[in-house]
């Protein structure tokens, strides 16, 4: 069993910036590919950002590009993502999400491909 917990969240003006961090514990010896996704109240959840397990590589959806960057611990399963210039559209409760089973070379857009999730933490984006 792995654990996921995000921590980062909160109230922030249009502008602002914010830094989520997530920490994946409980599987030893091993490193994840690792995602955020977000879901505001009444729509779908929407992919943010993957990172492959050693950092390599990243990816990002569209409506974050150029203003969000993963990022991953060296050693451990921990990654932050750091969103400057938010917008109100950016309100909704941030995801992390971890690739434990499923390939490292799969779809990292669809929530399905991620096999433990953290409890969520509530970003809001104020005009």
């Amino acid at each position: 069993q792995v654990q996921v917990v995000e921590s980062g969240g909160g109230l922030v003006q249009a502008g602002g910036s914010l830094r989520l961090s997530c920490a994946a514990s409980g599987r030893p010896g091993g490193r994840f590919p690792m995602g955020w996704f977000r879901q505001a109240p009444g729509q779908e959840r929407e992919f943010v950002a993957h990172i492959s397990w050693n950092g390599g590589t990243t990816y990002y959806g569209d409506s974050v590009k150029g203003r969000f960057t993963i990022s991953r611990d060296s050693v451990e399963n921990t990654v932050f993502l750091q969103m400057n210039n938010l917008k109100p559209e950016d309100t909704a409760v941030y995801y992390c999400a971890v690739v434990v089973y499923g390939p490292s070379n799969g779809d990292y857009t669809r929530s399905n491909l991620y096999d433990y999730w953290g409890q969520g933490t509530q970003v809001t984006v104020s005009s």
